[in-house]
């Protein structure tokens, strides 16, 4: 009995250090917005819709003419207050004193709001951190722990439909993998 309980002990303090499992991207979309995006032909990547469009303040946009998956802003309420892990890729937009990040864009994938169109406001996390991290490299993959929420963001650069206030930043390294 005592080795049981002692098994028992050891499971749970196991489990209260174990990291939150990791929320796809695809869960902060509707179940239509999936099925449109799977029906979605391929980006070219060289066209003039793939480069995007600046707006009038600077800011890189959606430009006109994608499907309307990409300009989608709807939202999975369930998601709505949970704390999740969440990958991503920042695209810095404050820093503090030191240069660390305070606030930043989380997206599923690198290079977005720069190279490539932006993802649909949907697939945009916006992370207030205020902790910061030092971002050198926006191509380095990160783990971001907080409580999600629905909230619309729009600023310069593109607008999301998630907020979160993280409470844990750190980078993906290859034991993640």
């Amino acid at each position: 009995m005592r080795r049981l309980l002692f098994i028992a002990a050891l499971l749970t303090c196991g489990l209260a250090h174990a990291e939150i499992p990791e929320t796809d991207w695809l869960e902060l979309m509707p179940k239509s917005d999936q099925k449109a995006l799977e029906a979605m032909p391929e980006i070219d990547h060289n066209s003039p819709e793939a480069q995007g469009t600046f707006d009038s303040k600077g800011g890189l946009k959606q430009s006109k003419g994608l499907p309307a998956v990409m300009y989608s802003a709807k939202t999975v309420p369930a998601m709505n207050g949970k704390e999740i892990r969440l990958g991503g890729y920042p695209v810095p937009l404050e820093t503090d004193a030191k240069g660390r990040s305070t606030l930043f864009f989380l997206v599923p994938y690198p290079g977005a709001c720069i190279h490539v169109p932006p993802p649909p406001p949907n697939q945009l996390v916006l992370v207030r951190y205020p902790k910061g991290l030092k971002i050198d490299d926006i191509y380095t993959p990160l783990w971001v722990v907080g409580t999600l929420k629905v909230e619309k963001v729009s600023n310069d650069l593109a607008d999301a439909a998630y907020a979160m206030e993280a409470a844990k930043v750190r980078v993906v390294v290859e034991a993640d993998l």
